[in-house]
């Protein structure tokens, strides 16, 4: 890490601490990768906020294309090394960036919605991470947010945001030698996402709100885990 990025960082943490408590439960992340951190995206805080409270573990993520437009983010982007996307198209350099940083060891962040859900509940998630996954073998770590979608009326309060984190079972894919189509494609994405949703409150699961009708049919856990989906489950949240 730069000296440059350190300073960003130490910036842009004191800001939020001021008036952002973050859930520790972030440091449960792995200290090194190749992983995928598979996740909601709720507001512009989600990014800052991972990047900020992961160092030093080598994290890069991918954020629309248009984020760029905006000078700070254009800057602090830049330092964390963000990969485009332009969305609603396949967009093969962002697919080959994200492969090189997984390849070199780095953890990459990537949000299936791909847009910011804004009230914190899910989105119908796309299938850009199975590919991703596929191709790379990484394995998939879920990670959610949430309570953080009163940010600004907190903030006009005067009030503190709790950025409320849970980290899942992580897992891999088993495509099986099968040809990766849409609707292939599709279903392995609503799979990831059950186990996001099985991470969350009910209230917040969205789009993935009934988990008795989910399936883990492509995922893979090491032997022994227990995957967030059956925990819920069995906790009686589901």
């Amino acid at each position: 890490m730069g000296f440059r990025t350190f300073f960003a960082n130490k910036i842009v943490r004191w800001i939020f601490k001021l008036h952002v408590w973050v859930d520790p439960n972030l440091q449960q992340i792995p200290m090194e990768g190749p992983v995928i951190l598979v996740g909601n995206h709720v507001l512009f805080l989600d990014a800052p906020i991972l990047m900020t409270h992961l160092q030093p573990r080598q994290v890069r993520f991918i954020a629309k294309v248009e984020s760029w437009k905006n000078p700070l983010f254009n800057y602090l982007f830049q330092e964390w090394g963000a990969i485009p996307i332009r969305r609603g198209e396949a967009d093969l350099g962002a697919f080959q960036a994200a492969r090189k940083a997984l390849a070199a060891g780095h953890q990459l962040a990537i949000a299936p919605e791909g847009t910011r859900s804004g009230d914190g509940c899910l989105k119908k998630g796309y299938p850009g991470v199975v590919l991703i996954a596929a191709r790379t073998q990484a394995p998939l770590l879920p990670v959610v947010y949430y309570g953080h979608e009163n940010y600004w009326q907190n903030l006009r309060r005067l009030k503190r945001t709790r950025f409320n984190v849970r980290v899942g079972t992580p897992f891999t894919l088993d495509t099986d030698g099968r040809g990766l189509d849409r609707d292939l494609r599709q279903k392995m994405t609503d799979e990831i996402m059950y186990q996001l949703a099985a991470l969350m409150p009910p209230h917040y699961r969205g789009f993935y709100s009934d988990l008795e009708n989910a399936t883990e049919n492509y995922l893979r856990f090491e032997p022994g885990a227990v995957s967030s989906l059956q925990q819920a489950r069995q906790s009686g949240s589901g």
